[in-house]
């Protein structure tokens, strides 16, 4: 007499461990809970029961399942387009579609079931799953729900399947085929018997363990039995029963109560198989949220590939040096630092944007180390900031083996072609291909100077509309008639809450609402926005707008910037999601009216369209350092105007998938009195985010400068003084560097100063400099050689900064938000920059308290200076003393969320040089291969 193997009470035991597991994985990761999604075509009522028993377990042991339901009528593509919508749904981590479909329309089931992301197919029937278990990968694959169950009954029996002789009866997908490689891989000897086999009962007779899946009553008689085999019956066929309350009963593929008297172990019907389908089925679905959730909380090392540098000396052009390492495909890249593939999308193969929803679903990893580089007071001998971030990126990973991103500013094709040249780092630590990295990348800057202009057009097509159009018709024109019918927009009906109109009737304003409502008012010499273009062109610093005969008396004076001077890539650079990004740009201010309020972007009714325009632009930019560390190229805002920083979405995602014991190595533009300044006080205040260490980019030619040392000509040879050993010349530099150390230190962060060696320096020299900034308020000063070396040449610097980031972090703002503008503007030229005063000039005054009135004392500053001083002078070297700041120009950036004073001129569109870097650039047209840019 056969031992029964009950299903029922198997799936409670796998049921009751499940709830268990859930439980113990909630106190590991709050917020854990694995969701499964359910999708019914149709509405055959055995398949809403069965959904509905799918759904009751689930939330008995803890799991979340949703019913998707969709009618007969679902196309195809509807189908395709719910199962794709709950592929990117990171709290779905199951995904079944409920077969048989139940359709009006003709759908392949089979194209369905394999539109469902490999993870999240917890009825194991994608073909890649199939695949890995047909070749043996039971552990890289989700198995099919009932032959796991029924793998899991045989087990029950207590008896050994490997040598066993096995014999399945079926070869369907579902059950046959995938229970016979199932039972392959647990090293029994298998038969599938389907219809067209000879003999089946003798085959069968041959059977230690027994799987029968072939869709016919009682098909299996009792003789056919090896005594004491386990025979696991997963038919489930209604036959006639007078005896029933129902008329019929359930049996099996097997026959019972014969088999019963012959085998050793044998499931019943019901309560057998059917049990234990839908016990794996959640089992599946925990087993992949808990997969996802580990994924995701892993703050372990990343299994990163590197790419090894192949040195050459001396160092040939940056150029050279990129186009000879081979790139790994991004897909890999982010594959290795657990990004899933429904969050990356493909620009290329060595380019990626990255989604939003990381953050989501990484919200309870906690973030790892921030580090931010800066350096002294940049001089034309050029310090290698970008060079140090990328090089101690590297260093950090393939010395440290710590998980690391860089993120970087992604340059302006201005530059590039005009004076600069690129801006991916140099030597044998640059982000490659740096050829994408330098030109287009992936058309962020294209989506700002889009939306930047539009908003220009409309600025001028509203002067122009109010000005020739009576207050009816205007009013008429803008909330027009469609169909009999007259409408606010959403964006209008922002614009009445503004002007305090309780109405959403347009027939109902009256004549002076109305007027209220259409007429902006701007005061054109108000203006401050301009239209952007991303080339250095001086001839548009100053242009006249309305030549043409249809706007003739309209015309009006402006100008162009270059397209990262634009409010719109400030606001990128410090946005914190999409509806934020939607806020500030609708807060932009562009002019006053005539009774001197803020006229806003949302007021001339474009900012919605500005968010479309930048809807991609948003998402950071994947690319690869030379050596394969992942580095986020995204935004890249002017760092004397504007605050200078790559953004914070790139920061606060890499943050999260380095894990807690890994490192963000992030860059600020210019010295640390600018760039480091403005990151600490305009850019973690509205991250939230707390750095832990500074890095301060300091070399030994740029410190001679600064103590005094002789002009540079560009195209002449370097002055001896910059090649020759001279500690008295850079003994006096030193103060610029002490006094950037100390910069730093006012925030509460310790400062590891990197020195970026050169042939030229002397041990002397060196020493003097790292023995200077040590005695001066240094963490420690590492001497580097990244640019010949790549990582291996900023070891000491990465050793260095992962001690100065396990140190406790004492960060604080230099100032309170809340005190005055021209407070807060003192605080900064006499704490950062060390003057004695400030000096605002009357213009300067009346601007500050026109924001004033307007509401906008509480933004933090951002302070507009030459680059080259420590002082708003650019001939000052080292570290000035005795001198008052003039303030004579106070600008506002209300969406992005920072007020700037204006030092000194500041110039918003370069103009080309004599010989810009384009002469050297050209393409070759048989291999397409960028030649001349550095």
């Amino acid at each position: 007499m056969a031992e029964i193997l009950s299903g029922k009470v198997v799936s409670e035991e796998i049921r009751n461990g499940l709830k268990a597991e859930i439980e113990e994985l909630q106190q590991k990761y709050p917020g854990f809970l694995p969701g499964l999604a359910i999708v019914q075509v149709g509405g055959r009522e055995d398949s809403t029961v069965y959904i509905g028993q799918k759904v009751k377990n689930a939330a008995a042991v803890g799991v979340k399942a949703t019913h998707v339901q969709l009618s007969r009528t679902a196309t195809q593509d509807q189908v395709l387009q719910a199962v794709e919508k709950l592929n990117t749904d990171p709290s779905v981590h199951g995904i079944i579609v409920q077969l048989p479909l139940d359709t009006e329309n003709d759908i392949d089931a089979h194209l369905v079931t394999n539109s469902i992301l490999e993870s999240k197919d917890v009825d194991g029937l994608h073909q890649s799953n199939a695949g890995k278990l047909a070749r043996g990968n039971l552990s890289g694959c989700v198995l099919p729900c009932t032959p796991r169950g029924c793998l899991e009954l045989i087990k029950h029996s207590g008896q050994s399947i490997e040598g066993k002789t096995a014999v399945v009866l079926g070869r369907s997908m579902i059950v046959g085929s995938p229970m016979s490689d199932l039972l392959t891989w647990n090293h029994a000897t298998v038969t599938v018997c389907h219809s067209r086999t000879k003999d089946i009962p003798s085959i069968v007779k041959s059977a230690d363990i027994l799987v029968v899946a072939i869709g016919k009553t009682e098909f299996v008689k009792g003789d056919w039995i090896k005594p004491g085999a386990i025979v696991i019956d997963c038919g489930i066929n209604s036959v006639p029963d007078e005896t029933k309350k129902s008329g019929k009963r359930l049996v099996g593929d097997v026959e019972f109560a014969k088999a019963k008297e012959v085998a050793g172990w044998i499931t019943p019907i019901p309560g057998g198989v059917g049990p234990m389908t839908v016990a794996m089925l959640l089992k599946n679905t925990v087993d992949q949220a808990r997969k996802a959730w580990e994924k995701a909380g892993n703050s372990s090392r990343w299994n990163l590939s590197l790419n090894p540098l192949t040195l050459k000396r001396p160092v040939p052009s940056d150029i050279e040096v990129a186009q000879s390492q081979t790139p790994k495909n991004i897909e890999t890249i982010a594959r290795e630092v657990n990004l899933l593939s429904d969050e990356v999308d493909l620009y290329g193969k060595k380019k990626a944007k990255v989604s939003l929803q990381v953050l989501n679903r990484l919200k309870d990893q906690k973030d790892g180390r921030y580090v931010v580089v800066t350096g002294i007071t940049p001089t034309p001998l050029g310090e290698g900031k970008s060079t140090t971030t990328i090089g101690l990126a590297q260093a950090i990973g393939s010395q440290l083996k710590k998980n690391v991103f860089a993120c970087v500013r992604q340059p302006s094709q201005g530059p590039t072609f005009g004076i600069k040249g690129g801006a991916a780092g140099g030597g044998y630590s640059q982000v490659i291909p740096m050829e994408e990295f330098n030109l287009h990348l992936t058309g962020d800057i294209h989506a700002i100077t889009a939306a930047n202009n539009l908003l220009a057009a409309q600025i001028e097509a509203r002067l122009f509309h109010e000005s020739t159009q009576k207050d009816d018709a205007l009013y008429k024109r803008l909330v027009p008639d469609n169909k009999g019918k007259r409408s606010f927009s959403k964006i209008q009906l922002g614009r009445l809450k503004r002007l305090g109109i309780d109405k959403t009737d347009p027939d109902s304003l009256t004549p002076e609402e109305a007027t209220k409502f259409s007429r902006l008012n701007m005061d054109p010499s108000t203006i401050t926005w301009q239209r952007v273009l991303d080339t250095n062109d001086r001839f548009l610093r100053k242009i006249t707008v309305g030549q043409g005969p249809n706007e003739k008396g309209h015309t009006r004076e402006c100008q162009f910037d270059i397209a990262v001077a634009s409010e719109i890539m400030a606001i990128l650079a410090l946005t914190t999601s999409l509806l934020d990004m939607r806020e500030r740009l609708g807060h932009m201010v562009v002019a006053s009216d005539t009774d001197g309020n803020p006229v806003t972007a949302d007021d001339l009714g474009v900012s919605g369209a500005l968010a479309v325009l930048m809807k991609d632009a948003i998402r950071p930019n994947l690319m690869q350092t030379l050596e394969g560390t992942p580095v986020f190229v995204h935004a890249g805002p002017f760092a004397n105007i504007a605050h200078g920083n790559s953004s914070i979405l790139a920061d606060k995602i890499g943050l999260k998938l380095v894990g807690e014991d890994g490192i963000v190595v992030t860059e600020a533009g210019f010295g640390a009195d600018i760039g480091m300044e403005k990151f600490f006080n305009i850019k973690c205040r509205y991250s939230g985010l707390v750095p832990n260490a500074v890095v301060l980019v300091a070399t030994v030619r740029a410190l001679k400068m600064h103590g005094g040392g002789p002009t540079v000509t560009a195209g002449v040879p370097l002055p001896k003084a910059y090649i020759e050993e001279n500690l008295e010349l850079l003994q006096a530099g030193c103060l610029n560097l002490g006094k950037q150390i100390d910069n730093a230190n006012k925030f509460g962060i310790p400062v590891v100063v990197a020195i970026n060696s050169f042939v030229t320096d002397t041990p002397a020299e060196v020493a003097l400099v790292q023995k200077f900034a040590r005695e001066n308020g240094a963490f420690d000063a590492v001497i580097c050689s990244h640019w010949a070396d790549g990582g291996a040449g900023a070891a000491d610097l990465a050793v260095a900064v992962d001690k100065a980031t396990s140190q406790p972090s004492n960060f604080k703002f230099l100032y309170d938000v809340k005190l005055s503008i021209e407070e807060k503007i003192e605080i900064i030229t006499k704490e950062i920059y060390g003057a004695d005063g400030i000096e605002i000039l009357p213009a300067a005054q009346e601007q500050i308290d026109r924001y004033k009135r307007q509401g906008f004392n509480d933004l933090p500053i951002c302070m507009a200076k030459t680059h080259l001083s420590l002082s708003h002078d650019p001939s000052k070297k080292g570290a000035p003393k005795g001198f008052t700041v003039p303030i004579r120009e106070v600008r506002a950036s209300i969406g992005a969320g920072f007020i700037f004073p204006l030092l000194g001129a500041m110039s918003t569109m370069p103009g080309l040089p004599t010989r810009p870097c384009f002469y050297d650039i050209d393409i070759d047209p048989d291999t397409e291969e960028i030649l001349g840019l550095s």
